[in-house]
């Protein structure tokens, strides 16, 4: 083969190598733009139909009760403004005693869950711990299947525990996702660190707090913001243990409002003497309470939520 035919084939094969690239570069870049076009077109219509809601809901709660009555669809501006419907939220008694009520379920059932929590995930993480995969397989098996309504009443009724508030704090204040997150979490700290610990004379409760906790706080943020969530919302364990009224929920409360419509509830928020038809009112208030419940949630949520999503995605490294 002679010098020149060689470095035909030569030119040809660099032209080859230099010319793919810049060519996958020009596809590349074109199916880049439809993806980030097709990714905000989507993210921008998901934003519009979760914040109409908001925006309806609030907006309802501070216009004026009769033309509320006579309006249909989306309200998108308030109509006269009044805040009529939140004065009647904050003087009924039954409203202000169900908010105490669930910022002490709440606190009490995080604070135990977290210690709980932490404590079970840190003796399952631990590497000579005998059988810890089978416990784990069996308190996994608790997420898929259940006692049900009726043992668990049984059981609560058997502790004596009905109509009292630890009914409420201590059913639900385990949860086995959030064991898993946790566990995984702990998992994920190099076991050196516990070692240099123990030869400084570290216990176990001194490794969990100083050593282990410092390191997965974002675990820590994440399950505490499970925790408060799931106990800010619920509202049926408080509806199957519960019959005094002075112990009900929050959201207990806010179901008879939106739901039953109880008439002791509705005739208790009568009593402004600027208010002489209950009936009207009645569209307000159910929009005044909706903010008033949900307002501590958007308040607590963006001071976690920088730990949020490394707090999640520690448990999709290692299970």
């Amino acid at each position: 083969m002679s010098t020149a035919s060689i470095e035909t084939m030569d030119q040809n094969k660099i032209s080859t190598v230099y010319s793919t690239p810049k060519e996958n570069k020009i596809k590349s870049s074109v199916s880049r733009k439809i993806f980030v076009v097709f990714n905000y077109t989507l993210l921008t219509v998901l934003a519009i139909v979760f914040i109409l809601p908001v925006i309806h809901v609030f907006f309802s709660s501070i216009s004026d009760p009769y033309w509320l009555n006579t309006k249909s669809g989306l309200v998108l501006y308030p109509h006269g403004v009044n805040f009529t419907g939140y004065r009647l939220v904050f003087n009924n008694k039954d409203l202000v005693r169900g908010f105490g009520n669930t910022l002490i379920y709440v606190t009490s059932a995080t604070v135990i869950g977290l210690i709980v929590t932490i404590v079970g995930a840190y003796i399952l993480s631990r590497r000579d711990m005998l059988f810890a995969d089978t416990i784990m397989m069996l308190i996994s098996f608790t997420m898929i299947f259940g006692g049900g309504i009726v043992p668990s009443y049984i059981i609560m009724q058997k502790l004596a525990l009905l109509n009292t508030r630890w009914a409420v704090i201590l059913p639900a204040c385990v949860s086995t996702y959030n064991l898993i997150i946790m566990r995984t979490a702990f998992q994920t700290v190099p076991p050196a660190l516990e070692e240099s610990a123990r030869l400084d004379g570290a216990g176990d409760l001194t490794v969990i707090f100083q050593v282990l906790l410092p390191l997965v706080k974002a675990s820590v943020a994440t399950i505490a913001l499970y925790y408060i969530i799931a106990h800010w919302n619920s509202w049926f364990q408080a509806s199957m243990y519960l019959q005094d009224r002075e112990l009900f929920p929050l959201q207990l409360v806010l179901r008879e409002i939106l739901i039953v419509n109880d008439a002791n509830t509705a005739s208790s928020m009568t009593t402004l003497d600027a208010v002489s038809d209950a009936n009207a009112f009645k569209q307000l208030v159910k929009y005044a309470v909706i903010i008033v419940s949900s307002a501590p949630m958007l308040v607590v949520y963006p001071f976690v939520m920088k730990y949020f999503e490394s707090g999640v995605m520690v448990g999709a490294v290692k299970g």
